[in-house]
């Protein structure tokens, strides 16, 4: 690891236990890489790690998490809850939430489920809004067709949510398959929800993808409007976004399953056709088929991605390791000087992660080791030469100035 930074032209030293990088003309941060869990069975694997900030006199955090079946594609059990009331020094659970956030009958052979979920403070209502989307299997397989939007709501004096509900969407065609997996959202000041989402008919082949503009009181989601919808006739088309806001401008990033795409708005619902991810010297960024997501700071504004080019051709799409670095505003490229390793490969792919602000001086990317190679009955092995075992890391970001 040491040898391929020092070949990237980055500086590496320890601090406290702490991998501490900097470069020039950014926001200073070092990174503490911690590990939740580890180790794993061989059939199950733990996935969708992400956190909710709780804020208060004794804030505390609340990681949402699943397990996975190895031996199929993305089937998913029941969401499990872990929390830390110490900022992460410590952590209670798993707790799984099998009534609640567990598995439905949508008929006598299909099973419907929630996934793909990210837990956030909504602050305008005092409550931690998970948000995901739904997922049908049978005979334990994956299956396609319709697809909605999921909510639901954490207690935070009992530490049970409430039970998973489909957002309802004002057209049932248009948005017969409409998810927000894996999505960051953004809340307004006034309470209202900017939340990504992705959809397409049942006759359409490729992905759309738009924003939605929503309400929450604290126990129900409400669509109000959505923005333009951004297409892409390419692959699967324009999907898993997330959005975010610096300074006057919200940035969206997409997934396509050839190159990342980016895109920018004035109001956070009208977005620019939008382009691919590339380098600031206009090459590649090598980012395709996987998720990315962003780190706000007040100065500057990151992308969190995997790539290729990092002397992992034996990893999953390239989805190992998580990079972060910052992008220009201006030109929507990504300064290649400032790419850091947030968290190293070891073999497993560290695709499917979350980015959570703790705090002005603080901000967690959470991901797991998903243990299949490239695809169902091709499983990492726990003796593995490169060491992954299903770890669920916590990338501390520490901020020198908030």
């Amino acid at each position: 690891m040491r040898k391929f930074l020092s070949a990237m032209g980055i500086s590496f030293s320890m601090v406290s236990g702490s991998a501490c990088l900097q470069a020039a003309d950014a926001p200073t941060f070092s990174i503490q890489l911690e590990t939740i869990s580890k180790g794993y069975d061989g059939l199950t694997c733990w996935v969708h790690p992400r956190a909710g900030m709780i804020p208060g006199e004794k804030p505390a955090v609340v990681l949402t998490l699943q397990k996975l079946l190895l031996t199929g594609s993305d089937v998913f059990y029941a969401l499990n809850d872990m929390r830390s009331n110490d900022m992460g020094r410590s952590w209670q659970g798993p707790t799984e939430h099998v009534k609640t956030l567990g598995r439905r009958n949508e008929s006598a052979e299909i099973i419907i489920a929630t996934c793909d979920f990210t837990p956030q403070w909504h602050a305008a209502s005092g409550k931690l809004l998970g948000i995901g989307q739904t997922v049908r299997y049978q005979n334990n397989k994956h299956i396609g067709g319709e697809r909605a939007a999921t909510w639901a709501v954490y207690d935070e004096a009992t530490g049970t949510w409430s039970d998973w509900q489909k957002l309802q969407m004002p057209d049932a065609v248009k948005f017969y398959s409409s998810g927000a997996g894996s999505a960051q959202r953004y809340d307004q000041p006034d309470g209202s929800i900017l939340l990504p989402v992705y959809f397409k008919s049942e006759t359409q082949k490729t992905y759309r993808t738009t924003v939605l503009r929503c309400s929450f009181d604290g126990k129900t989601l409400h669509y109000l409007e959505h923005g333009n919808e951004l297409a892409l006739e390419q692959g699967r088309g324009l999907y898993e976004p997330s959005i975010t806001k610096f300074q006057e401008e919200y940035f969206l990033t997409l997934r396509n399953d050839t190159h990342g795409y980016v895109s920018r708005s004035k109001d956070g619902l009208t977005f620019e056709t939008p382009i691919r991810w590339l380098w600031n010297d206009g090459s590649d960024l090598g980012n395709y088929n996987t998720q990315q997501h962003w780190v706000t700071h007040k100065e500057a504004l990151y992308l969190v991605y995997t790539r290729r080019g990092a002397e992992n051709d034996h990893v999953f799409r390239h989805r190992a390791p998580l990079f972060i670095a910052q992008v220009d505003t201006r030109t929507l490229r990504v300064l290649r000087d400032t790419e850091k390793i947030l968290v190293p490969e070891r073999g497993a792919r560290l695709g499917n992660f979350g980015v959570t602000q703790i705090n002005e001086n603080e901000a967690w990317v959470t991901v797991a080791e998903w243990m299949q190679k490239n695809g169902p009955d091709r499983i990492i092995l726990p003796d593995n030469q490169l060491g992954a075992d299903n770890r669920v890391y916590v990338a501390r970001i520490l901020w020198e100035a908030p």
